[in-house]
């Protein structure tokens, strides 16, 4: 028996000193893990296939739907996006103007304005989604002419089979990353979307304002 209450409990006496926003990554999860992380005080919920998510928080109480912040943190294809946008509080894995405009027109017609976050791969691995260091200058400015779309911040996943000193240069490069795009275009980025349950604490110490942790709390 999963015992999501104490992981919970263990995570947050970890990281009590932590600002940022725990979001529990319940993609491989049914409605009841997530209703019993809410009841153990979690209130922001990962998410990466567009139309089964949407099945199962519409199978949760209403209490747990209107409270809690909805992050979709999977590869959004451009087909899907339509289940995506007004749904989700936060699109943690835009990485192109295509998609950008797609979220904006959607957005458009339902009257909302949608956080987004740009997804950059900077360890630039050819599995990984994500634009890298040098495009995203174009494309951020590109992003931010759009009206219905606001960038909130970054985010990034760390190298596979790397070593703490690798992934936390990622982070860091990461966390740079932001400040020179607050800087080149005077536009504030409040969010830093960055750490799993295996390199989370090396998030957090490069200033992740997001970390996603799935099996730390649902195993």
């Amino acid at each position: 028996m999963v015992e999501v209450e104490a992981n919970i409990k263990n995570l947050k006496v970890e990281l009590v000193d932590y600002q940022g926003k725990i979001i529990a990554v319940s993609k491989y999860v049914d409605s009841s893990m997530i209703e019993k992380a809410y009841l153990a005080g979690i209130r922001n919920f990962g998410e990466s296939k567009a139309i089964e998510s949407l099945d199962k928080i519409n199978n949760l109480p209403e209490e747990v739907k209107v409270n809690s912040a909805w992050h979709f943190i999977g590869h959004l294809q451009t087909n899907k996006a339509k289940y995506v946008v007004g749904n989700f509080d936060y699109i943690h894995s835009v990485d192109s103007l295509k998609l950008a405009k797609i979220i904006n027109d959607l957005a458009k017609n339902q009257g909302i304005v949608q956080k987004i976050l740009v997804q950059v791969n900077i360890s630039q691995e050819e599995t990984k989604f994500g634009c890298d260091e040098t495009t995203i200058f174009e494309l951020f400015g590109d992003i931010i002419k759009l009206e219905n779309v606001k960038i909130e911040g970054l985010m990034t996943m760390a190298p596979f089979m790397a070593s703490d000193a690798e992934i936390s240069n990622v982070f860091r490069c990461a966390r740079l990353l932001k400040e020179k795009l607050q800087d080149e275009f005077s536009y504030p980025l409040k969010e830093l979307s960055m750490g799993m349950s295996n390199d989370y604490h090396l998030a957090v110490e490069q200033g992740a304002s997001m970390i996603r942790v799935g099996t730390k709390i649902f195993k």
